[in-house]
């Protein structure tokens, strides 16, 4: 197999000979074929100049001008230019983490800041510095949970972003736990399943709001019911939407979850997002990552520490929570930019212009002979069934240069007709009208 690599043919023989592997080949055969890159397909030896022109060629290749419907935790939002601006100056990009805490007080002040804000729009209690991504972000509340109350059984909701449920999988593949996903009724939460599987057994619910496929409801009631049996209540969120709904602290939700990269980042082909965890007082000794806190010096000056350090190099690695190695600063620093330009009157405005661009696009695309809009209260996302594969009318209107939303049978088989829809605030009414046209002469 053709690899890049900056080591001697002696060098690799070496490293093989090493670990006991007879071949690079033998070294990535646990690597299924049909996974393994086709061809780099590099010529050798080509100059800088050549080299930036071939990756030119390469990069023009994307499409940059389709219309974007999608959404599935990850939206095409608008970020203020100042966002780039200020968080592309150099003592920012360069600073990696605050080993030397102290002597980072601006590093320490933004993260302080960050944590402010993701409490002030939760409306829960305490935030820790941010996590990976929402997926890692929601295994480690679970197991935050686990290490609450010692039990082995967690109750997931299957309206739970599935790519979310995925991580969490593979996460505890070798752990002593038990998912147990709960159906949906239709693309609804059956709380009622829920409610009656949660036993002394249960470590805890997880439930997401919006779910996938755009359903907004209130979890205040089966929360309430998991605290009186010792459940650790989960709530899983979209950041632009406490804007308008209600918050996963006015739920009562024990720990609150989420991927914010609509907070100011951009989609870049997956990354790097933002883990975003919010708890109540009661947890936060068991939160993973750091917490930067604030306080006075011996001048009487205010100051900033981390507060709590709860990984390995900090602690004994027994008492660890956690091995996360990075708290995605920048990608925090983005987020605490972005929402103190938006301000509470913006963040909320945001939230108002996604609703209506969505109930917009919903009255558009329900007047199509054939379209059924699935009834329930919806954010920016919303799912219709379709009198045809979603799959195949995604493809097609790709040929139109629409990204016309997510096909639900990606991830859910029994629902080949369903396809979730966004619209953000980047939408314009003639972007939707042009979808809408097109998707008449598409569909049957």
């Amino acid at each position: 197999m053709a690899l890049f690599t900056p080591h001697t043919e002696n060098e690799i023989r070496e490293m093989l000979d090493a670990i006991g592997v007879g071949s690079m080949e033998e070294l990535f055969s646990d690597i299924p074929g049909v996974l393994r890159p086709k061809s780099f397909d590099l010529p050798a030896g080509t100059t800088e100049n050549e080299t930036a022109r071939i990756f030119g060629e390469l990069e023009r290749r994307n499409r940059l001008d389709y219309v974007s419907f999608l959404g599935g935790g990850y939206y095409d939002h608008f970020i203020p230019a100042a966002v780039d601006t200020i968080t592309s100056r150099s003592e920012f990009v360069t600073a990696y983490t605050p080993y030397q805490p102290e002597a980072s007080q601006g590093t320490l002040r933004a993260i302080f800041e960050y944590q402010t804000m993701i409490a002030g729009i939760t409306s829960l209690e305490f935030a820790n510095a941010s996590l990976y991504d929402g997926g890692t972000g929601l295994y480690e509340a679970i197991a935050m949970a686990v290490r609450t109350n010692g039990r082995k059984k967690i109750i997931v909701d299957a309206g739970v972003n599935p790519l979310f449920r995925s991580i969490v999988k593979t996460y505890i593949t070798n752990l002593d736990l038990e998912i147990r996903e709960v159906e949906l009724q239709d693309i609804s939460t059956d709380t009622e399943s829920i409610g009656g599987l949660l036993d002394d057994g249960v470590a805890a619910v997880v439930v997401q709001n919006p779910n996938f496929f755009g359903m907004v409801d209130d979890y205040e009631e089966l929360f309430s019911l998991a605290r009186t049996r010792g459940v650790v209540s989960i709530a899983v969120f979209y950041p632009i939407s406490l804007g308008i709904i209600k918050t996963p602290g006015e739920m009562k939700a024990d720990i609150a979850v989420g991927e914010g990269q609509s907070l100011g980042l951009p989609l870049s082909f997956g990354g790097p997002y933002l883990g975003i965890m919010a708890v109540e007082k009661k947890f936060v000794r068991k939160m993973p990552g750091r917490i930067v806190g604030e306080t006075v010096d011996k001048n009487g000056k205010r100051a900033f520490v981390l507060t709590l350090q709860a990984r390995e190099q900090h602690i004994r690695r027994e008492k660890a929570t956690s091995n996360i190695c990075s708290n995605q600063a920048l990608c925090a620093l983005r987020a605490v930019v972005y929402l103190s330009l938006m301000g509470k009157n913006g963040f909320r405005n945001t939230a108002l212009i996604n609703l209506e661009r969505a109930e917009y696009l919903k009255e558009k695309i329900g007047n199509i002979r054939g379209v059924e809009i699935i009834a329930g209260q919806t954010f920016n996302e919303f799912t219709v069934r379709l009198p045809m594969s979603a799959v195949d009318f995604a493809h097609k209107m790709l040929g139109h240069g629409y990204a016309a939303g997510i096909p639900a049978s990606l991830f859910y088989q029994d629902k080949p007709n369903h396809l979730i829809l966004s619209a953000t605030e980047k939408r314009t009414e003639q972007e939707m009208d042009g979808f809408v046209a097109v998707a008449r002469k598409v569909l049957p």
